[in-house]
C-alpha cells in the first residue's frame, strides 16, 4: 500500500467515525503537518496542503491515534501505521529505577516505565502494554507505595497530567484538577482564594489523582465531602468517562477505585465543589489547641492550613529533606472501626478506660486510634528493627533509615499489626500499597 492508499484508507475511517478531513494550505505550517481541532461544535482533522504526503499521513495517522479504534475496521497497513503513531508517543525505559520515586525510598526497578503528559499518552502507554501481554502500574508521586526489592514485572505509567480550571456553579467555586498537579499546590490555591473545603488537607504528599483512590482525609475532613466528578480512562473500553460521587464508592480511607473496581479505572482528573467565602472546618482536637494555644478564636482559612503544617511537621508528616524521618509513607495503617462493644472490650484489656475513640456516623461504630494501640502494644517512637523502624515523631508511620530494603520495612509492619493483634484483638489494615510482592496476607505481603 502506497502512501495515496494509506492516506485515502485513513481519511475514510475518519469520515467513518464522522470526522471531516480537510486539506488546505495553512498561513503558518504546523508542527507535523496538521491535526485535530473542533470548529463550531464538529471535529475536523485538519491538514497542510504544502507538506509532503508522506507528512499529511504521518499526522492524519496520528490524529486517528487519539481515537478508540478496537470496533473499527482498518486495513492491515493502515492500522499498523496507527499502532506506529501511537507507540511512537510512548518509549518506555526498561528497568527504571523506582525507589526514588516514592517517599520510602525502598524496592526495585520497573520492568518498563513511561511517563504520560496527557490523555491520549494514558490511553497509548495502555494499549503498548497490552500488545505485549504486560500489566500496567500507575504512580503517582509515590508517597503510598511500597515496592518490592525485586521490582515490578510491568509497565509503571507515570501520571504526568497537570493543569487547573476554575468555574462558577451557582453559589460554588468548581476547581478541576489533572491528575498530576501536586496536591498541596492546589490546596494552597483554595486557601489563597478563600474557597472552602480542602484547607485541613494540607500538607499532604501526593498527587491529585490519588485524592479520589484513597479518599484521603486528615484533621477532620476528606476528599469525599468537596468531590464533584472524577474523570477517569476505563481500561476496559479505553473511553474517557466522568464519574459523580455516587459511583466513587467512598468510605472511610476507601473507594471503589480502590476496591471494587481497582484495575478498572485510570484517574485523568479530580473537579472538587468548593465554598467561597466559607467558613473553615474546625473539628478535630488536634487543631482546636493549636489554635487556642495562640490565641486564634476565629480563624480563617489561612489559619487552619497553617495550624495543619505545623502539626503534620511536628509528626514529620510534610517532605522535608532534612527530616531523618522523611522516608516513610506516613501513616502506614487505617484507623480501624469496631463496634462499640468491641471498643469497650479493648478498652478493659488495656485498662484504660479514656481510650481514645471517635463515633462513627449513626452511632453503632466507633473509630480507634490505631497510634494509641501500636503504642500499646510496645512499640515506642523511635524504635528501631534493623535499618527500618518506627518514626522518632510519629508512632504510626514506619521509616526507611540509611541501607533499608522493602523486605525490612515489611518485617517492621508485620511485627507491629501481629503485635497489636496479639495485645487487643484488632487487626490493623496497611494503607500503602505493595508492588512487586508474591503475595498478601491479610494486606501484608509475605518477606
Amino acid at each position: 500500500m502506497d502512501d495515496r492508499e494509506l492516506f485515502d484508507e485513513l481519511a475514510r475511517v475518519a469520515t467513518r467515525l464522522g470526522i471531516v478531513v480537510r486539506v488546505e494550505p495553512f498561513e503558518t505550517p504546523p508542527a507535523r503537518g496538521g491535526g485535530r481541532c473542533r470548529v463550531a461544535g464538529r471535529e475536523f482533522i485538519l491538514l497542510d496542503a504544502r507538506t509532503p504526503l508522506a507528512d499529511r499521513v504521518g499526522a492524519l495517522a496520528s490524529a486517528l491515534a487519539d481515537l478508540d479504534l478496537d470496533d473499527v475496521y482498518l486495513m492491515p497497513e493502515a492500522r499498523d501505521r496507527v499502532e506506529a503513531e501511537r507507540d511512537a508517543r510512548v518509549a518506555p525505559q526498561p528497568y527504571a529505577p523506582l525507589a526514588p520515586l516514592s517517599t520510602m525510598g525502598v524496592g526495585g526497578p520497573a520492568r518498563w516505565y513511561v511517563e504520560a503528559r496527557d490523555e491520549g499518552a494514558v490511553r497509548a502507554a495502555l494499549e503498548w502494554a497490552e500488545r505485549r501481554g504486560l500489566s500496567v502500574r500507575v504512580l503517582g508521586g509515590g508517597s503510598n507505595l511500597v515496592v518490592a526489592d525485586a521490582g515490578v514485572d510491568a509497565l509503571v505509567v507515570r501520571m504526568a497530567l497537570r493543569g487547573v480550571a476554575v468555574r462558577e456553579a451557582g453559589a460554588a467555586i468548581e476547581l478541576t484538577a489533572a491528575a498530576g498537579e501536586p496536591w498541596d499546590a492546589v490546596v494552597r490555591l483554595a486557601v489563597e482564594q478563600g474557597w472552602a473545603g480542602l484547607e485541613c488537607l494540607s500538607g499532604i504528599p501526593g498527587l491529585v489523582g490519588a485524592t479520589p483512590i484513597q479518599n484521603v482525609g486528615a484533621y477532620g475532613q476528606e476528599v469525599s465531602e468537596t468531590v464533584a466528578a472524577v474523570r477517569v480512562l476505563d481500561r476496559t473500553t479505553r473511553t474517557v468517562a466522568t464519574l459523580d460521587p455516587s459511583a466513587c464508592g467512598f468510605a472511610y480511607r476507601d473507594s471503589a477505585f480502590k476496591s471494587t473496581a481497582s484495575d478498572r479505572y485510570v484517574v485523568l482528573g479530580v473537579t472538587y465543589r468548593l465554598r467561597p467565602g466559607g467558613a473553615p472546618t474546625v473539628r478535630y482536637a488536634d487543631v482546636e489547641r493549636h489554635l487556642a494555644e495562640r490565641g486564634i478564636e476565629r480563624p480563617g482559612l489561612a489559619d487552619v492550613r497553617r495550624a495543619v503544617l505545623e502539626i503534620r511537621r511536628a509528626k514529620s508528616m510534610v517532605l522535608d529533606p532534612d527530616d531523618p524521618n522523611r522516608r516513610s509513607c506516613g501513616s502506614f495503617f487505617v484507623n480501624p472501626v469496631v463496634s462499640r462493644a468491641e471498643a469497650d472490650r479493648i478498652a478493659a484489656a488495656a485498662g484504660a478506660p479514656t481510650m481514645p475513640r471517635w463515633p462513627e456516623p449513626g452511632g453503632q461504630r466507633v473509630k480507634l486510634a490505631a497510634a494509641w494501640l501500636v503504642e500499646r502494644a510496645g512499640f515506642a517512637r523511635g524504635h528501631a528493627d534493623g535499618a527500618a523502624g518506627i518514626s522518632t515523631r510519629h508512632t504510626l508511620a514506619i521509616v526507611a533509615r540509611e541501607g533499608a530494603r522493602a523486605a525490612d520495612v515489611v518485617r517492621v509492619a508485620r511485627r507491629v499489626r501481629d503485635a497489636v493483634r496479639a495485645r487487643f484483638g484488632v487487626s490493623l489494615a496497611p494503607e500503602p500499597v505493595f508492588w512487586g510482592f508474591a503475595r498478601a496476607d491479610d494486606g501484608l505481603p509475605e518477606v
